[in-house]
Formats: C-alpha cells, sequence, structure tokens
C-alpha cells in the first residue's frame, strides 16, 4: 500500500453509511429478529430490551470488527471503493477495529440526549430507545460532517472517529 490514498469525500462517506445502513437491516434480521422470532414462537419468551440492545450492539460489532480486521472493507466500503487503515497503512488489528467500533458508536450519547430533551420539552413521558430516525440521521450525518473539523491532517480530511482511533479511511481507484 502507499501513501498516495486521498481521502474519501464527505458525499462518499455519507454514501458508504446509508449502504452500510441498509446491509446493517439484513444482518439484523439474520442475527437478531430471526432467533427473536423462533424464541417467541416456541417458547413465549421476549428477551429484555437492555439484552436485545446488547446483542444487536455485539452482532454489529461482530460485523464491523470481522471485515475491517480481513479486508478492511465492509460490504457497503467494497461497493464506494473505500477502505480503513492504520497509520501505516495496513489494515487494522482486532484490538484497534474493536476501539475504532466502540468510538463510533459514541453518537449514541447525543441521540439519546436529544430524544431526551425533545420529549422533556413536549411534556411527553420518556419512552424506550429513540426513534429510528434520530438515530438514522445522528449515524448519516453526525460522524461524517466532523471531516470538516480536519482540514489540516497529512492524511486528508478524516472523521473524529478516524482520529481518536488512529485509523484512516481511503479512496480506492476505481478498477
Amino acid at each position: 500500500m502507499t501513501a498516495d490514498f486521498v481521502a474519501p469525500s464527505i458525499k462518499r462517506r455519507i454514501c458508504v453509511t446509508l449502504y452500510e445502513m441498509m446491509i446493517l437491516l439484513g444482518v439484523f434480521a439474520i442475527g437478531y429478529l430471526i432467533p427473536s422470532l423462533i424464541l417467541g414462537l416456541y417458547f413465549d419468551y421476549q428477551v429484555p430490551s437492555w439484552v436485545a440492545f446488547v446483542q444487536t450492539y455485539a452482532l454489529f460489532g461482530f460485523y464491523f470488527i470481522w471485515y475491517w480486521t480481513h479486508s478492511g472493507q465492509t460490504l457497503a466500503m467494497q461497493t464506494w471503493h473505500v477502505k480503513i487503515l492504520d497509520l501505516n497503512n495496513q489494515l487494522i488489528s482486532k484490538t484497534h477495529a474493536l476501539k475504532r467500533y466502540c468510538i463510533s458508536t459514541l453518537w449514541l450519547i447525543p441521540t439519546v440526549t436529544i430524544y431526551g430533551v425533545i420529549k422533556l420539552i413536549f411534556n411527553a413521558p420518556l419512552g424506550h430507545w429513540p426513534t429510528i430516525e434520530l438515530m438514522f440521521c445522528m449515524a448519516l450525518f453526525f460522524w461524517p460532517i466532523t471531516c470538516l473539523l480536519d482540514r489540516k491532517n497529512s492524511f486528508g480530511m478524516q472523521s473524529l472517529v478516524d482520529r481518536l482511533a488512529k485509523t484512516r479511511l481511503v479512496q480506492l481507484p476505481k478498477v
């Protein structure tokens, strides 16, 4: 790998994120919904919401960590010719990938906060987890736009996640 790679544009990052969300729906269906349906239909059991959250978080973590450490690209990243590397232009390790995954999910904190504030402003009782729409918007725009804070990086504009995790996204040439 050479250091000549450029960082993907914000538009490309948003496209990757949007496509990733569609793929994650399939991962969620296979890894969570099907087992939950089986438990519910055959054993009349529903897991508590916190277990469902932990299971989903772990399922998505496994998906990202496996792809990042084996090829440097998730399925969406392959489609959009984007790859994740460490600062030495190598594939990231499992420990590095776990760190990046944990950092990249920090957008849940502002999402839950915004959701709580909206609920309090409109004097509504606090419900369960934030709505899908709010989570979708935060994930889709929050991290990619943090690239605007990183204009003087030698690797090109990188998101806050990549800066904190000491990784970088690169745009691969089309073949």
